[in-house]
């Protein structure tokens, strides 16, 4: 009885630390394709982001205090506060 509890816990324990390797691994798999896309820098003007990237799919805000707004791309999304660059990132499906 002892060997059959010991081997559904050792079991037990395996299964519930899969789900973490997937998730490790899907954060590395992501931030690998993050940075192989070529996206807008921090600081850069909207006027800029447009003479080196075109016209975004979508124009969504401002929004907030500061005005927080974003341009959605096909490949990554640009944060603007005001008409600066302060983020741009790749979603999750890249």
């Amino acid at each position: 009885m002892r060997r059959i509890g010991s081997t559904f816990l050792l079991s037990l324990g395996l299964l519930l630390a899969l789900p973490s390797v997937d998730a490790d691994t899907l954060l590395v798999e992501s931030v690998q394709s993050s940075q192989s896309v070529a996206r807008p820098a921090h600081g850069m003007t909207m006027d800029q982001v447009l003479q080196n990237y075109g016209e975004p799919s979508r124009r969504l805000g401002p929004v907030g205090e500061p005005p927080i707004s974003h341009w959605v791309y096909p490949d990554f999304v640009v944060y603007f506060e005001g008409d600066h660059v302060i983020h741009s990132v790749v979603p999750p499906h890249h």
